[in-house]
C-alpha cells in the first residue's frame, strides 16, 4: 500500500484462528486515533475474519496485500 504509513505491526503468521484476529484487536486497542495498525497472517481463515471484524467495530480497512514468505499483510485505521 504505496502511502500508507503503518504506525505498529504485528506478525501473527505461526499463529492460526483466532490468534491474528486477536492481535489486530490488541493493536487497535493500544493505538490512537488516526493510527494505522496491520497484522500479517499465514491463516487464510484471516482474509475474511479480520476485515469483518474491522467493518462490525466501525473502523476503515485500508486493504490486503501479499507480505512474503506465506502471509497476507491486513491493514486498518483507528478512526475512532
Amino acid at each position: 500500500m504505496e502511502g500508507v504509513k503503518i504506525t505498529k505491526e504485528s506478525d501473527a503468521r505461526g499463529s492460526f484462528c483466532p490468534g491474528p484476529l486477536m492481535e489486530m484487536i490488541r493493536l487497535v486497542r493500544s493505538a490512537n486515533v488516526g493510527d494505522v495498525v496491520a497484522v500479517i497472517s499465514g491463516d487464510e481463515g484471516s482474509k475474511k475474519d479480520i476485515p469483518a471484524w474491522i467493518n462490525k467495530a466501525r473502523y476503515e480497512l485500508i486493504g490486503m496485500e501479499e507480505a512474503a514468505p506465506g502471509g497476507t499483510r491486513i491493514i486498518c485505521r483507528k478512526n475512532h
